[in-house]
Parts: C-alpha cells; sequence; structure tokens
C-alpha cells in the first residue's frame, strides 16, 4: 500500500514538475508531464485511464515537443529569414539557457537578427526577422503550455470518471 502512494506521489511529482518545464528551459516540461501520466495509468493497470487515452495523450505531447522546436523556425521563416539567421536563432536559443529565463526569451531574438544583419546588412530586416522569430517562439511557448494542460486534464477526466 505505502508503494502505491509513493507511486502516485511520483506521479504527481513529475507532472508538476513538467508544467513547471513547459516554461523552464531546464526541464523537459512535455516529457515529464507525458512521464507522470504513463506512470499514473500503469499504477491503476491502464484500468481508468486506458491504453486508448495514453495514446491520445502520447499524440498530444509529440505535437506539444515538435512545436517546441519548429515555431521559432516557421516566424523566421515567414519573414524570409536568411539561413545566417536560422543559425543565429538556434545559436541564441542555446546561448540562452545559460542566461536563464529572460535569455531563453529573448537571446533567439538576438541571434536572429544578428544573423540576419552579417547575411544582408539591412537594420530594418534584421530587426523584423528577430521579432519574427521571438513571436514564433511565444507562440509555440504558448502551444506547448496549453497542449500540457489539455494534456492532464484528459488524464484526471479518465482517471476520475
Amino acid at each position: 500500500m505505502v508503494e502505491i502512494a509513493l507511486l502516485w506521489a511520483l506521479c504527481a511529482v513529475l507532472i508538476l514538475l513538467g508544467l513547471a518545464g513547459t516554461v523552464l528551459p531546464v526541464l523537459p516540461g512535455t516529457v515529464l508531464v507525458w512521464g507522470g501520466i504513463v506512470l499514473g495509468a500503469w499504477i491503476d493497470d491502464f484500468t481508468r485511464v486506458e491504453t486508448s487515452t495514453v495514446v491520445v495523450i502520447s499524440v498530444l505531447a509529440v505535437l506539444a515537443w515538435g512545436l517546441d522546436y519548429v515555431a521559432g523556425l516557421m516566424g523566421a521563416q515567414k519573414a524570409g529569414a536568411s539561413k545566417q539567421a536560422l543559425l543565429g536563432a538556434a545559436l541564441g536559443t542555446v546561448l540562452g539557457l545559460f542566461m536563464g529565463l529572460v535569455g531563453v526569451l529573448f537571446m533567439p531574438l538576438v541571434g536572429a537578427a544578428v544573423g540576419e544583419y552579417l547575411a544582408r546588412k539591412e537594420q530594418t530586416r534584421a530587426i523584423r526577422v528577430g521579432l519574427a522569430t521571438w513571436v514564433g517562439i511565444m507562440l509555440g511557448l504558448i502551444a506547448k503550455v496549453v497542449l500540457a494542460f489539455v494534456m492532464v486534464g484528459v488524464f484526471m477526466v479518465a482517471l476520475l470518471i
């Protein structure tokens, strides 16, 4: 009985850490939420949270994970970004990881703008590409957070009904 309670506690901790990780760059948010949900389904032997529900949640997790990586690139491409701008956004993202939340939020913008400026030497265009990249990243972040909460909602409904 104690083991089951500890497993449910671990399930809850994974989900809560995952929800935090959807906005904190050091935690793999969607993966932690998914892991907590799968653990919860497994604890109950997939009785209340059936395999089909876990499949739906898994699809949502993959979608959230993909959006996290693709959204910024989509914003940059929509603005007609050069390859250097895309590389700059990627480098800015990596550098931002070492600078905390502010770095994660704004270094991709800076990286894309610098990359675009180096490629085309047009300041206005570089700023536009940087902003488009940032908007894409923010929309991706919002979508990832929403999908993570949808995953938890589907899990809770299946668990409680």
